[in-house]
């Protein structure tokens, strides 16, 4: 395993913006306008609920390209900056760039009475699935951001050589969920946690208005929730059958199954990510030579912003696609 590889390609944060909160929020300042218009597929699921699909461009038109697939974090979407601006730096490599939406995301309410959690593969496999079938057997690699970064490991520890991608990235995963959980009650982070919160409840909301009784918790009772952790334990834990957020936490962490994993694979964190504790960081030699670690001093969670103020650079539209050039390119 390659542990640190910053002495090739190491992540200077902008002059006076290493700020591990200023570096996880100016993202949505500097990468404020969408480069691109996506395409959007509705994607329907063996269950009968669905996923929707925003594409860099027409799928049917760029069946011959490398195929780059965006998990995207905690309600994240297409319009999340880091998802925007990584499908633009993809099509302008030739590549063909998709988010895949969890369940709910996309704006509009899933019918089924479950959601989207950092343990769920289900859907991710199906999509995998689907996407060689329905458009051919090219280069095809994922790239994770946080909760998507735990869940895209998850999937691969999961399906070791068989995972249908050439290889991976994941950036700025809580790979150990319970410690994280706690981190984000604490000091600063816990403005994180209440806009995060919201973001949830308010998803949720629209959830149980266009469905009634899909989600194990009445109307009021959500609007009493005070913490990520008390989402989990009253609403992700008891829909997907696990004893409770605890028991989530540890079941779905992805961290110990990394030695599981079999295809190439990046993982990128910054040690002062504000939503994170040392122990998503994994002991030096305990991953195999497939997994190559890059932890930085700074970048804050999904920040990474370097450049100057007049010309600031987004520095994982850089590193990623350099980085998987090899994997999507020289197989062609």
């Amino acid at each position: 395993m390659n542990f640190n590889h910053e002495m090739n390609t190491p992540f200077y944060p902008m002059r006076g913006l290493a700020n591990p909160h200023l570096q996880t929020l100016l993202p949505r300042v500097f990468r404020r306008r969408i480069l691109l218009e996506p395409l959007w597929q509705r994607l329907e699921l063996p269950d009968g609920d669905f996923v929707d699909l925003a594409w860099s461009e027409p799928p049917e038109e760029a069946k011959h390209k490398p195929r780059v697939v965006l998990f995207h974090g905690l309600e994240g979407s297409f319009y999340s900056p880091y998802a925007h601006g990584l499908l633009n730096a993809w099509r302008e490599k030739g590549w063909l760039g998709v988010v895949m939406h969890f369940r709910g995301c996309s704006g509009e309410p899933n019918r089924n009475r479950r959601i989207y959690h950092s343990g769920e593969t289900e859907d991710a496999r199906f999509f995998l699935r689907w996407l060689k079938e329905s458009f051919g057997d090219v280069p095809t690699a994922a790239v994770g951001i946080s909760l998507g970064g735990n869940m895209l490991a998850y999937y691969l520890a999961e399906e070791g050589d068989n995972a249908q991608l050439n290889a991976a990235v994941i950036v700025s995963a809580p790979l150990m969920l319970e410690p994280c959980a706690k981190r984000m009650e604490q000091g600063f982070s816990r403005l994180y946690n209440h806009y995060l919160l919201g973001q949830l409840k308010q998803n949720a909301t629209r959830k149980l208005v266009s469905y009634p009784g899909s989600l194990p918790i009445q109307l009021d009772t959500l609007k009493k929730l005070k913490s990520i952790r008390e989402f989990d334990n009253a609403i992700t834990s008891r829909i997907h059958d696990f004893k409770d957020a605890v028991d989530y936490y540890r079941r779905c962490s992805a961290l110990p199954l990394l030695p599981q994993i079999r295809k190439p694979l990046l993982i990128i964190h910054a040690k002062d990510d504000p939503f994170m504790t040392p122990d998503v960081i994994p002991l030096e030699n305990s991953l195999p030579s497939n997994i190559e670690y890059q932890l930085t001093e700074h970048g804050g969670h999904v920040g990474f912003i370097s450049g100057t103020l007049k010309k600031p650079q987004m520095w994982l539209e850089q590193r990623i696609p350099s980085w998987l050039s090899p994997y999507l390119e020289e197989t062609q």
